[in-house]
């Protein structure tokens, strides 16, 4: 219930790092590497609100390592349990530099500092290495729910592919997000607007191949029919959940989103940019909401005269919303405490880069016309 939701939210919006590492590393583009530092951090937050939800979720914290010991190649979800506890390790190892570069490290500690900074080095390789098991485990969250058969809605090939697709979009605007929030509320903070206006640009594309892909995902779903299958997709277009999946999956998370940021004339407008990135982080939830909730809230018995389906409701308990809760404000304050002191947004680098290469070409060309 409530806290997969939330398991699953926080892994999707945490897919920026991936994606803007291996941009940075993999593709050559430099000049995100300050977003990607950012992305990289919040990821490693969000994949720690996972495990926290999971601890909680699986009843026995005290066997969680079970699924790295005792293997079950067969299962889709031991390769998401090996998957976000290898990218974890990666995670951490590209937050470490992070660290050493912190002042508080710096002016206690340089020596250990520097040691911390070398790690820097293997960016490239922990970018290739994210960017596989990145991909795998996200891909594979779906997957887990595409192979039960017992849950018709869910009973299909076509969630992997929409849950990295929803991934990519939701991890990119909440990297966007938070660096313009900071760059608002901190005066310490630097931000450099035509980078996250560069990859805002990227969500409004992407919402756009996303928006098709959750259309014939939703049309294939009423092709024809199938008990159980049927009564959810009507549950969900049309029932108790129609109003959070058109308003605030399809409408307000996808195509009001992606007019903003496909203009340039309306991403010009702060409120308006700042609105369609939190638009996009709203409508992942929204989905990943919908597609866990959905396939559940539908039950199919086997009587004499076949296959029936009836339905159900859910209410999250007191203890499923306070723990959901103090997931939630872990997150938001670990983030506060990395911009504050570890320096987490902070594109002044770049910004200072092109004053130096104007200051130093006029200085050469005297000399090399002189000789």
């Amino acid at each position: 219930g409530l806290w997969i939701a939330i398991d699953l939210s926080s892994i999707a919006l945490s897919a920026g790092a991936f994606m803007l590492s291996a941009a940075v590393y993999l593709l050559g583009i430099k000049k995100l590497q300050p977003v990607a530092r950012t992305a990289v951090f919040g990821c490693l937050i969000g994949y720690s609100m996972a495990c926290m939800c999971l601890l909680m979720d699986i009843g026995r914290p005290d066997r969680l390592w079970h699924g790295f010991v005792y293997w079950n190649i067969h299962s889709p979800l031991w390769e998401v349990t090996m998957c976000v506890g290898l990218y974890f390790t990666v995670l951490a190892l590209e937050v470490i530099p992070i660290v050493g570069q912190s002042d508080l490290i710096q002016s206690r500690w340089p020596n250990l500092g520097n040691r911390m900074e070398g790690i820097h080095k293997l960016a490239p390789f922990l970018a290739l290495a994210g960017l596989s098991f990145s991909m795998l485990h996200q891909s594979s969250l779906g997957a887990t729910y595409g192979v039960l058969k017992a849950r018709p809605f869910w009973y299909k090939p076509s969630l992997a592919v929409l849950f990295m697709a929803s991934a990519i979009v939701g991890g990119l605007a909440m990297t966007v997000l938070v660096s313009k929030i900071a760059g608002r509320v901190s005066k310490n903070v630097t931000v450099r607007d035509d980078l996250l206006d560069m990859v805002s640009k990227f969500i409004g594309w992407a919402l756009v191949i996303y928006l098709y892909m959750r259309f014939w995902d939703f049309m294939g779903a009423e092709y024809t029919y199938m008990p159980g299958r049927s009564e959810a997709f009507h549950m969900l277009v049309s029932g108790p959940m129609a109003m959070n999946f058109w308003g605030g999956e399809i409408i307000l998370g996808i195509i009001v989103p992606m007019i903003i940021l496909l203009s340039s004339r309306l991403r010009q407008d702060e409120r308006l940019h700042m609105l369609a990135l939190f638009l996009v982080v709203g409508g992942l939830v929204a989905y990943r909401w919908d597609t866990n909730m959905v396939g559940q809230l539908v039950l199919l018995a086997d009587l004499t005269q076949g296959t029936t389906a009836s339905y159900t409701s859910y209410v999250p308990s007191l203890i499923e919303i306070m723990v959901g809760a103090g997931v939630v404000a872990y997150g938001a304050l670990a983030v506060t405490l990395g911009i504050r002191y570890l320096r987490v947004v902070d594109h002044s680098g770049v910004e200072e880069l092109a004053p130096q290469v104007e200051e130093f070409a006029p200085a050469r060309q005297p000399s090399l016309a002189g000789d």
